[in-house]
């Protein structure tokens, strides 16, 4: 009988990627979607909906239909994930093919069912199950879970953190926090505005994120390109290492309060595992500059970012898929 097509997505709030069966990574695009205002119709989904955010083309609406992790505008995420389908083009079989989506351990069971809504909405439908991100981020990391051995995991997206311990494909202590990569960005936004007169774009914000981080960068500034607030006109600055850092720091300390209290928490048991295999970043934020040490600082743990942070869950989701193939079910995983 023919495979059924199997693919895992790790459906982000600022990237989605399609691991399909036999193929391994076949798609990594920003999680966007263009409709023409005028008839409705879909322009543009992923990199080339992404690159025309911020710049208000007429008639066209740029929408990111995931907030916080979790799904907000349910028809927008249903096309674009399907678009997104399309483009990575699992070979269908004669069975229902199976998708494994990762989800945040702090869904709530409306907002796990709106992902199922979302691949059932269209042909062809998906028989979904649904796993917890900080499982497969941890198994993407490189914990060996299979042997029921535990481990430590921070996993810093653009619409949530999941700070966890798990064990056995299971989570076993875990805090979700609405608040990742994006809202530094705000941060970053609002802080300029406030203290510069400057109006930044995302793009802008996160770029300033990203080299300047808690450290400060190489020149403990950077330039770059806004709108003048009073002027309404671009404008070059040079923006301070320790503007940046005083922005993030509201979001960096939230991730430091979930990290100490999800440690103090564990189980005696699991407490060589996370000794031992050290806490290990994954995600985007995991490469904020000045993040690792803050967070080994808070721990008094040796931290380690995982090999390719931005890929963990995935990598992880896909061995859970591949793991199932051998086994009647998927270990920690629901429907």
């Amino acid at each position: 009988m023919r495979i059924r097509g199997s693919v895992a997505i790790d459906l982000g709030t600022v990237n989605t990627l399609v691991w399909v069966e036999g193929r391994g990574l076949v798609l990594e695009e920003p999680s966007a979607i263009a409709i023409d205002a005028t008839t409705g119709s879909v322009t543009a989904i992923g990199a080339a909906a992404d690159v025309l955010s911020d710049k208000e083309p007429q008639d066209i609406k740029v929408l990111h239909p995931l907030r916080d992790g979790v799904i907000a505008d349910l028809e927008a995420t249903a096309a674009m994930l399907h678009g997104f389908l399309r483009k990575a083009r699992p070979r269908n079989g004669l069975l229902r093919p199976r998708a494994l989506v990762c989800v945040p351990s702090g869904a709530t069971w409306v907002e796990r069912r709106s992902v199922a809504a979302a691949l059932d909405a269209r042909r062809p439908r998906y028989s979904v199950q649904l796993v917890d991100e900080p499982v497969a981020a941890a198994a993407g990391a490189g914990f060996d879970l299979s042997a029921g051995a535990g481990g430590f995991i921070v996993d810093v997206g653009g619409g949530t953190t999941e700070v966890a311990a798990v064990a056995g494909w299971r989570v076993v202590r875990a805090q979700s926090l609405r608040m990742a990569g994006n809202a530094m960005d705000d941060a970053i936004v609002s802080v300029a505005r406030s203290e510069l007169g400057l109006i930044l774009s995302q793009r802008a914000a996160r770029q300033l994120k990203t080299t300047l981080g808690l450290t400060g960068g190489p020149d403990g500034w950077a330039e770059t390109v806004g709108i003048d607030a009073a002027r309404r006109t671009p404008r070059v600055e040079r923006v301070s290492a320790d503007m940046v850092a005083a922005a993030l720091e509201p979001v960096i300390a939230a991730i430091a309060r979930a990290v100490q209290e999800v440690l103090s928490d564990i189980p005696s048991g699991i407490a060589e595992d996370v000794v031992r295999g050290k806490i290990r970043l994954a995600g985007g934020g995991a490469l904020l500059p000045g993040l690792p040490a803050r967070v080994e600082a808070i721990a008094e743990i040796g931290v380690v970012v995982a090999e390719d942070p931005l890929r963990c869950v995935v990598r992880g989701a896909a061995s859970l898929l591949e793991l199932s193939r051998s086994k009647s079910g998927i270990p920690g995983v629901g429907s």
